[in-house]
């Protein structure tokens, strides 16, 4: 069995909705969760037969980490919290991976100082899903692991997000595209073009130059920029989609013929609704760590959790931190990190 460790009182809903992800990941997913925070609190929450569910068990942290906390300065100082409790729990063997809806920088931090990086990969980068016209998505990094980028981090992640397409999306050969003003090679800051070359000579699939729109468009599985950029782009999807289904809603609403038709549309809708849900998705990885980590969203419900347990567990079981490092030793050997 495949146990993952999950930060118990990181996010909005925790604990209440932490448990309740975790509890129906060992029923449905078949996987083994320790939840690592305070055992009176996160107790309360487990209720009934699930109290003596095998594959549930809660590792006692006294300390959390809070929204607000200055990330290394909490890590440091908060050596007991659910968060580094949980991290260590990766280090010492004693779960495949770990999962924090909670502060995001202390995550990274946290992740950097006691797993530490992948040999060769210079920066970690967020890599989340974001809704495309593919079934699949579009893998989307960096997202804010870092706020600027050398060529060679745009390489690394381009390694990574194709290694970890190929592995856990099951993409079989991810087209990778450079996120970039125009699609001509010439395109962009100097940063960009010199990655450009770079990732054109390491990365098989690689399609060149795409623009924004192309995230969305389902011609390219993963797509690279640093977080600065990244984040903006994110953070934008998020309100477009509070935007859209706000309208909708609101239109519908207008009078009885429209409520009619909504009702007519109401599959179509739904479904529509779950692809732009994070909660669909379930988190982000961060890739170029030594050791499985999946970040959730803050406000992450009970559904997201699960999602988010079950992308550690396909991320813990296909081997894509031993392939990453192959990837990247294999480039290094070649020269090819070095600037062009």
């Amino acid at each position: 069995m495949i146990w993952i460790a999950i930060d118990a009182m990181g996010g909005d809903g925790a604990p209440a909705e932490t448990v309740k992800g975790a509890v129906r990941a060992v029923r449905e997913l078949g996987i083994g969760v320790i939840l690592a925070g305070d055992p009176q609190a996160v107790g309360a929450h487990i209720q009934g037969a699930d109290a003596r569910l095998p594959g549930l068990e809660i590792a006692p942290a006294t300390e959390v980490i809070g929204p607000d906390d200055i990330p290394t300065a909490a890590v440091r100082r908060k050596k007991d919290s659910s968060m580094v409790v949980g991290i260590r729990m990766v280090k010492e063997g004693q779960a495949a991976g770990f999962l924090s809806a909670g502060n995001t920088g202390a995550f990274m931090t946290a992740a950097l100082l006691i797993l530490g990086r992948i040999p060769g990969v210079e920066r970690p980068a967020l890599a989340p899903v974001v809704p495309s016209l593919s079934s699949r998505g579009t893998l989307f990094l960096d997202v804010g692991a870092n706020a600027t980028a050398r060529p060679s981090h745009l390489l690394h992640y381009a390694i990574m997000g194709s290694a970890y397409a190929r592995s856990v999306l099951g993409i079989e050969a991810p087209r990778v595209g450079l996120l970039n003003v125009g699609t001509e090679e010439g395109k962009g800051n100097e940063v960009v073009q010199q990655a450009y070359h770079l990732i054109q000579r390491a990365v098989e699939g690689f399609s060149g130059n795409v623009e924004g729109r192309d995230i969305f468009n389902g011609e390219t599985d993963v797509v690279v920029c640093d977080g600065f950029i990244g984040n903006i782009v994110l953070k934008s999807i998020e309100g477009f989609a509070h935007l859209l289904g706000t309208s909708i809603r609101n239109e519908l609403n207008r009078g009885v013929w429209p409520r009619l038709g909504g009702l007519l549309c109401a599959p179509g809708l739904r479904r529509v609704r779950l692809r732009m849900d994070y909660a669909h998705y379930g988190g982000a990885p961060f890739l170029g760590v030594q050791g499985v980590c999946v970040k959730c969203h803050g406000s992450s419900n009970a559904e997201a959790i699960r999602n988010g347990l079950r992308l550690a567990r396909d991320f813990a079981r296909e081997g894509v931190i031993d392939n990453i490092r192959d990837q990247i030793e294999r480039w290094r050997e070649l020269g090819v990190h070095q600037e062009a």
